[in-house]
């Protein structure tokens, strides 16, 4: 039987390496799509996409003609480029090229989509919900934490969920990706083009490309395990704030489930949006982080204190995960503290390609 293709976009960065891999050993026939511009990147091609035996083209997904170039037919595309900085396009300079990316390129995606039939898996955020709102809600302060004393209209104690009014500021990267789920549906309505949108929230793991504004946990763990410094930033400079963080393998098994699905027509799904995050099962504050990182590195570090927030930073978020996981058989299984130790356990294995990345 002829293998199923799968594109990946954004394929040599953390999440679209891990599913390169992933799905590759699943017997799929995997081409992974970048332009490698993030540092990091070509460790992940090297490491992780070829020793897998996944294909790589590359590629810029702002341009047209580069998506045009990739031969063949295929039966699924996984959307996973971004430039993922919530702090980016916050002082303006850098603004056009972060809608550029995540706007301009998922429409060239989806576009490169719709001329071949081919189904789309778009991997959006929970940066979409607004953080004005979120934040405005009532939060009781605890010696390791904040947790939600009072929510609003889709904002609970077991997370926010998909059904939150979007009404609100959520930071240009939010924005970006909000317009560019509003255009995807409005691509699979018109065009009937099969299509799924998750909205994850925090994804951790080994060989993620860790930085103070994005994949912030393996960042945390690499400045403990190489003793470097940190801040607590906002909200007092306690580091009390909370995520919720999914593993990576975790949002696999989900995509891989709904790769299937879509590749064999089981299902109707034209735009439908899904919640993916760690949810109650699995959240932690910074300081509780640091603690943890303590613990596995055996290295205490200086934390500093920077009371003022920053744009976008955000108090408290936990996902409700709705309906994800009746539909798809699907829930988080990896906690916070198996997380936490792989990420230790691949810094500790591969200390010198983590040291390229993180330092």
């Amino acid at each position: 039987m002829k293998k199923k293709r799968i594109l990946i976009t954004g394929g040599c960065g953390f999440i679209g390496s891990h599913l390169a891999v992933d799905l590759t050993c699943q017997g799929f026939e995997v081409t992974a799509l970048d332009n490698l511009s993030r540092r990091g990147s070509e460790i992940l091609l090297q490491q992780r996409v070829n020793a897998c035996g996944a294909g790589f083209i590359r590629g810029d997904v702002r341009i047209p003609e580069d998506l045009r170039k990739v031969p063949g037919r295929y039966d699924l595309l996984i959307e996973c480029s971004a430039e993922p900085s919530v702090l980016m396009g916050t002082k303006g300079e850098d603004a056009r090229y972060l809608l550029d990316v995540n706007l301009q390129g998922a429409i060239n995606c989806f576009e490169w989509a719709r001329e071949r039939r081919t189904p789309v898996i778009f991997l959006s955020t929970s940066r979409v919900y607004p953080y004005d709102k979120i934040n405005a809600c009532r939060y009781q302060e605890t010696e390791t934490r904040y947790e939600l004393l009072e929510g609003c209209p889709g904002v609970h104690p077991d997370g926010v969920s998909a059904e939150m009014p979007l009404q609100g500021v959520r930071s240009l990267y939010g924005a970006s990706k909000l317009g560019a789920e509003l255009i995807l549906q409005e691509y699979a309505f018109q065009y009937k083009l099969p299509a799924i949108i998750d909205r994850c929230g925090v994804v951790a793991g080994p060989w993620q490309l860790g930085k103070a504004d994005q994949g912030v946990f393996a960042f945390w763990m690499a400045k403990h395990y190489f003793r470097g410094p940190l801040n607590y930033i906002g909200f007092g400079g306690t580091g009390k704030q909370v995520r919720d963080l999914l593993h990576v393998q975790d949002l696999a098994d989900l995509i891989g489930t709904q790769a299937r699905i879509l590749m064999n027509g089981a299902a109707p799904f034209y735009g439908e949006v899904f919640n993916a995050g760690g949810s109650r099962f699995s959240n932690l504050s910074l300081f509780e982080a640091t603690n943890l990182c303590a613990r596995l590195t055996g290295n205490a570090v200086a934390v500093g204190s920077i009371p003022e927030c920053r744009p976008a930073d955000m108090i408290w978020y936990l996902t409700d995960n709705g309906n994800t996981g009746e539909i798809f058989d699907w829930k988080p299984r990896r906690a916070v503290k198996e997380i936490f130790e792989d990420i230790f356990l691949w810094m500790r294995e591969n200390e010198a390609e983590a040291r390229k990345i993180f330092l």
